[in-house]
Order: structure tokens, then sequence, then C-alpha cells
């Protein structure tokens, strides 16, 4: 395999950072993450997760995500992908779209565009779903949540169904896989379709 990029994505607590860990492991793959791979991208991090901000407008949250795209891609993704290897990202751009479009509510071709100039329209070759039941993911996080964990059942509802919807839009490049089980259940499981994946497009 060479220069592509292949996404994790999923709700809080569906088990997608797990899985796209084990994957690289097994692949032998380098591994990054949105957001907060880069220097920049962790201070994004702490403002847009910590409880605390909770008078941080949702247009405001979603450029600062947005410019944590811009960094990773100029710092970790775009000289992986020039050098002519395959990177896994746990998180995207979709989960953007995911939390910030289906989830805020905010404008979803206006986050696209801002998106595609933060990327340079980069968009992952293959973005693996881990989908989960809302209440199975809710009784995996616990009483300990961060800020957008902490939005409330109906926001991450409509999040699982914007990723549904996203994956359902462009079936040919993305794989929706079952989240319940067992880490090594929902392994085998993530194995088989990329396997595929990589058998039908090398």
């Amino acid at each position: 395999m060479s220069g592509r990029l292949i996404a994790f994505e999923g709700a809080d607590a569906s088990g997608k950072s797990t899985q796209a860990r084990r994957l690289a492991a097994r692949l032998d793959l380098a591994i990054t993450f949105q957001h907060g791979a880069t220097e920049v991208g962790a201070a994004i991090r702490q403002i847009v997760l910590d409880p605390t901000n909770d008078d941080l407008d949702d247009r405001t949250e979603a450029l600062l995500i947005i410019a944590d795209k811009a960094q990773h891609v100029a710092e970790i993704v775009g000289p992986a992908l020039a050098a002519g290897d395959t990177i896994i990202s746990d998180r995207f751009t979709a989960s953007t779209l995911a939390y910030q479009g289906y989830g805020r509510g905010l404008d979803l071709e206006l986050l696209r565009t801002t998106m595609d100039f933060a990327t340079h329209g980069l968009e992952p070759d293959i973005t693996v779903l881990l989908d989960v039941d809302l209440k199975v993911a809710r009784a995996r996080l616990g009483d300990q949540m961060d800020r957008i964990e902490g939005a409330g059942a109906e926001f991450h509802q409509r999040v699982r169904n914007g990723y549904l919807e996203l994956a359902a839009a462009d079936s040919d490049r993305w794989l929706v896989i079952d989240a319940g089980g067992t880490v090594n259940e929902v392994g085998d499981r993530v194995d088989a379709a990329v396997d595929a994946w990589l058998d039908r497009t090398q």
C-alpha cells in the first residue's frame, strides 16, 4: 500500500480510537488523530473540550476544529501522503460534518467549503465508521465527560444519524462497522471490511 488515507470515524465511545490503533499495528501503518496531533492542535483541543468553556459559540467551535485540520494536514497528513505513505487518521473531515453540521445545526455546505480550504480538498480514500447504539456509548463513557461528550443525548443522536447519512450518500468510500460487542469481535469486523477494500483497490 502507498499514499492513501484511511480515516476512522464514530461517536464518542464507539471504540474508533482503539480500532484505529489496532489496524495500524496490524498493517504496520502510521497513525495520527484529530484534533490535537500537532502543538497548535493540542491548544485548540484544550479549548474545545474544556467543560468550563460553556459560552463557546458553535461557529467558533467549528472554526477552531477546522483550523486544527489545516495544521494537521500541513504538518502530518500532507507530508505522509506526499512521501507515498499510507496513514490512518482517528477522525478527519466527516467528524466536523457530523458534530458541527448535524449535531450543532451549522450549514453543511459552508462547513465543506471551509474544510476544503483548510485541507486543500484532501479527503480520505476510505472512511471506517464505527456505529454503536447511543445507550451503549453512554454506558461506556461513564460520568467523566468532556465538553462535547456531555452535550446531551439529542445532540449525540443527531451526530449518529448524521454519520449514517454521510455513509449512505457515499457508500463506495465508507465502511460501516457494527461497533457492538468486544474489542476483538469489532476488530474482526474491521479487519474483514478493510482487507476486502484493500483487495478491491490494490
